[in-house]
């Protein structure tokens, strides 16, 4: 696994996403996720800020650690990552807004095409959904 938690300090991270208006929405996420988590933020690989973790072994042998749930402020775009993609989130998507998904990842423009109240709630299911397959361990 490529992306591990470095230890790098967050708020740094924060403050030095460009352009301006991403760094903003950034600073939006970091509160969202924190009040829906719980957890502490903590960095992960370059550009990941991830909320709690997770040990999942797989039948394969191959095991590892990851990000509970988090986001990475893109240039082009927000990703949301709500892992490990299990459930249909249906229901709670088509309340969202204007978004993409991908297999554990939900793609956003720009916060002002979404509720914000609703992608609390979409995290806070993402995360009872990993807890039922794998410990989730706060951060």
């Amino acid at each position: 696994m490529k992306t591990v938690e470095t230890g790098a300090s967050v708020a740094a991270y924060l403050a030095g996403v460009q352009p301006e208006r991403r760094a903003g929405e950034a600073l939006v996420l970091d509160g969202l996720f924190r009040e829906a988590t719980g957890f502490a933020p903590r960095m992960w690989g370059d550009s990941i800020v991830g909320y709690g973790r997770y040990h999942y072994r797989y039948g394969s042998g191959r095991e590892g650690d990851f990000l509970a749930t988090g986001f990475a402020p893109r240039k082009a775009r927000l990703s949301i990552y709500i892992m490990p993609g299990y459930a249909d989130f249906g229901e709670i998507l088509g309340r969202l807004g204007k978004h993409r998904t991908g297999v554990s990842c939900l793609y956003l423009n720009r916060l002002a095409d979404i509720d914000l109240e609703v992608l609390g709630e979409l995290v806070r299911a993402g995360l009872r959904d990993l807890g039922r397959h794998w410990p989730v361990e706060p951060t």
